[in-house]
């Protein structure tokens, strides 16, 4: 089987290394990739928005299955594309996709089908938004509609700052058309939750549950980043909350999207905040997460291609997933300036030594191959996951790992998994809304 993942950071190096391991692949391709997924299969310099470049690879080099990794070829129309070729792809559709894309469009069927979610305003005039915001009691969040990379959402803690982000996003287009509408929502306590499900039509089956780390250094200080590390499963993630989460969210979210006359396939990755024992959805993301998938698929036990096969063929009721109980814990090691302006090109060492560590892997994100050296290539360099017998130990391995790995200005998080402890639940990351 040839198989061809679209992407090339952290998320897509942990998807190409878990569908490797499949006895049915031939030969793997990734687009444009990284040094990581260049160690598994062949590189090929197409960009993942270039879609029409993606769709003529697949057909001329007869791929049987596209692994689609970012939001933005997806929210684009990349499944439609291929599927009017009768290329088959893991993902959802465009209109289907819209549950991230449009956060206007989600709250909408999250509203209708009676999922429990953050009250909003929704807006797409200046003055009538800034006038809504003088009667809220803060901190609120204002979050841009469309994609904006991780940065359209804004926690005001008053109404200076509220009508600034309006101001912001309506009239100085600062995301462009993502920031044509707005919402303007009640902020939400408590502690968050990432889980992957994969979907398919009225079906699903949880893949694994994980927490992250949005914020750029310990203490959960600094501005927000595509993710600084995480661990899974969440660690008070029980029966409980897994039943509303059917009851509440999935199944009423799964009729809605067939009130919709929308058939989703792919996965769907739900951001949950739980507060006193009650689940409230913060939004969906319709793709794998980053760093999420690096810390979930080390768990996954056996193989991840005939799930997303299943899935694909509408059959996920009927697959078998197992997880492995032990803990796994990821730290995202970063480049100087990350989340701004980076300097590439700096030298990796360490990693074969690493290599000879039990339990860890290493996924890379911004890396490339330069006369026969791995260097850095973006800003979030490496995930280094591990797999421990218990949270602490996960934690102990990760960080020992990453020790042992050197570029200049490499910085990380020195408390993911810390948080984890009981006591701490309340003081989770709740500024990862994206």
């Amino acid at each position: 089987m040839r198989l061809f993942v679209v992407g090339g950071g952290g998320r897509e190096h942990a998807l190409a290394w878990k569908l490797k391991q499949s006895p049915r692949i031939e030969q793997l391709f990734c687009a444009p990739g990284n040094a990581g997924t260049a160690e598994l299969g062949e590189n090929v310099p197409i960009p993942p928005n270039d879609i029409p470049g993606l769709r003529r690879f697949a057909q001329e080099n007869r791929i049987d299955l596209t692994v689609v990794g970012p939001d933005d070829p997806l929210a684009a129309g990349i499944v439609d594309e291929f599927e009017t070729e009768n290329l088959r792809i893991f993902g959802p559709t465009k209109a289907a996709a819209r549950l991230e894309s449009s956060k206007v469009f989600a709250k909408q069927v999250m509203r209708c089908a009676g999922v429990p979610t953050a009250m909003a305003g929704i807006f797409d005039e200046i003055r009538k938004a800034c006038r809504f915001v003088e009667k809220l009691h803060y901190p609120i969040v204002v979050k841009a509609d469309g994609l904006a990379a991780g940065k359209g959402v804004v926690i005001a803690p008053d109404a200076e700052s509220a009508r600034q982000a309006l101001y912001d996003m309506l009239e100085h287009r600062r995301f462009g058309a993502a920031g044509a509408r707005v919402l303007i929502e009640e902020f939400l306590n408590g502690w968050e939750c990432s889980l992957h499900a994969l979907v398919a039509g009225d079906h699903y089956q949880l893949l694994g549950t994980a927490c992250d780390h949005k914020r750029l250094r310990d203490g959960n200080e600094g501005p927000n980043t595509g993710g600084m590390g995480a661990f899974s499963p969440a660690a008070a993630w029980d029966q409980n909350l897994e039943k509303q989460f059917d009851e509440k969210i999935m199944r009423p979210l799964l009729r809605g999207l067939r009130d919709e006359k929308l058939r989703f396939h792919g996965l769907l990755f739900p951001g949950l905040i739980i507060q006193d024992g009650a689940v409230r959805v913060l939004e969906f993301n319709c793709r794998f997460g980053d760093p999420e998938t690096q810390v979930i698929l080390p768990r996954l036990k056996g193989d991840l291609l005939p799930l997303l096969e299943s899935t694909i063929d509408g059959q996920i009721e009927t697959a078998r997933i197992e997880l492995d109980e032990r803990p796994a814990v990821t730290v995202v090691m970063a480049s100087a300036g990350y989340p701004g302006r980076i300097e590439a090109g700096k030298k990796i060492s360490g990693l074969e030594e690493v290599a000879e560590m039990e339990n860890v892997q290493v996924f890379h994100a911004g890396t490339r191959r330069e006369n026969g050296d791995i260097v850095t290539s973006g800003g979030r360099v490496l995930a280094v996951t591990a797999l421990g017998s218990s949270l602490p130990a996960a934690r102990d391995i990760a960080y020992s790992a990453v020790e042992k790995i050197h570029f200049e200005g490499a910085h990380y998080r020195r408390d993911i998994a810390l948080a984890a402890l009981p006591a701490k639940l309340g003081e989770t990351d709740v500024a990862s809304r994206s």
